[in-house]
């Protein structure tokens, strides 16, 4: 064996030894990194179903603590924490920040102008100066609202087809949380020859004079806001209507699980769903200033006919007929 034959296979040796310790040496693929920023709790969602958003992730190739880490963050019916909880996502360095209710899009839009903010719903985000439009949101967030201009028309016509004596409605609202749902219910009640009377709320102790005061008033039916404030303290909201006989329209499903008479709203699954589809657009290169923030596209109306049932109302086949859900 020549010197030189020698001299090869020592390097060959060497090659083999060297390439193992080269790729232990490479960088692993960093995995991104979702923050769920929630007003609610884990065993009490409200409107985040995060079970259909992990889903639709799942259906898009992503498996959770494989190659996508989800940091939970609930505020536990404290919508004061969302601010501190937003802090601590951003200190995480997450890739996106995924919330609903525009207090959780407001907490996290305090918290970063950077990392990209998917709204799985919340109401006016133009309005409320969160977005500059629909059709380019700018800035870093993007995603998905509850607002759609048939809403309060259509709900009102339920109320009233339901119910056909309403002339009065009280209107149960958190403070004027959404001015452009109080302008257009306004606007669908003058269309259908419905006195709405506005009743504003700040706390939970001040529930039972509000429906004191709608009683004084005169009215015969209640149409609510959908916010984290009546979805916190949608049972109390439901037992309160119970009592003064109230046949009430709701805009989540929640409420009526929780013995309200029936709701009209966004089909919230399907929005879930939609927002792992923005997420991972995001993930793969897309600014969420170039992704318009997209109004519902579907609804559904649950009807519970055992508190229909207890307030002597008949729910008209033709509701019954168009129903999503009936709880009997």
């Amino acid at each position: 064996m020549t010197h030189r034959t020698i001299a090869l296979l020592i390097t060959l040796a060497l090659g083999l030894l060297v390439a193992p310790l080269a790729v232990e040496a490479q960088p692993s693929a960093k995995i991104p990194r979702i923050g769920l920023l929630s007003a609610f709790s884990p065993s009490d969602q409200g409107p985040m179903r995060v079970d259909t958003f992990r889903q639709g992730l799942q259906d898009l190739g992503y498996r959770e603590g494989q190659n996508i880490l989800i940091e939970y963050r609930w505020a536990e019916g404290n919508p004061e924490r969302l601010a501190d909880l937003a802090a601590d996502l951003v200190r995480l360095q997450v890739d996106v920040i995924v919330t609903s209710s525009t207090i959780g899009v407001r907490a996290a839009q305090h918290a970063t102008t950077t990392i990209p903010i998917v709204v799985g719903g919340a109401g006016d985000l133009v309005g409320g100066g969160l977005v500059a439009s629909l059709a380019r949101p700018g800035g870093n967030i993007t995603g998905f609202t509850d607002i759609s201009p048939e809403l309060n028309g259509k709900q009102l016509e339920l109320l009233k087809d339901a119910v056909p004596g309403v002339s009065r409605v009280a209107f149960l609202d958190a403070a004027s949380s959404q001015v452009l749902h109080v302008q257009e219910a306004q606007a669908a009640a003058h269309t259908l020859a419905i006195q709405l009377v506005p009743v504003e709320v700040r706390e939970a102790q001040e529930l039972p004079s509000a429906f004191a005061a709608m009683t004084r008033q005169g009215a015969d039916a209640l149409l609510t806001v959908l916010s984290v404030f009546t979805l916190v303290h949608r049972r109390q909201i439901v037992e309160l209507a119970a009592e003064r006989r109230l046949p009430a329209m709701y805009q989540g499903r929640e409420f009526v699980e929780a013995s309200g008479l029936m709701s009209y709203g966004t089909d919230r699954l399907d929005q879930w769903r939609r927002t792992a589809t923005y997420v991972d657009k995001i993930l793969k290169g897309a600014k969420p200033a170039d992704l318009p923030v997209e109004q519902p596209r579907k609804f559904e109306l649950v009807v519970n006919l055992k508190t229909a049932e207890a307030l002597g109302i008949t729910i008209p086949p033709a509701i019954l007929f168009q129903a999503t859900e009936i709880i009997r």
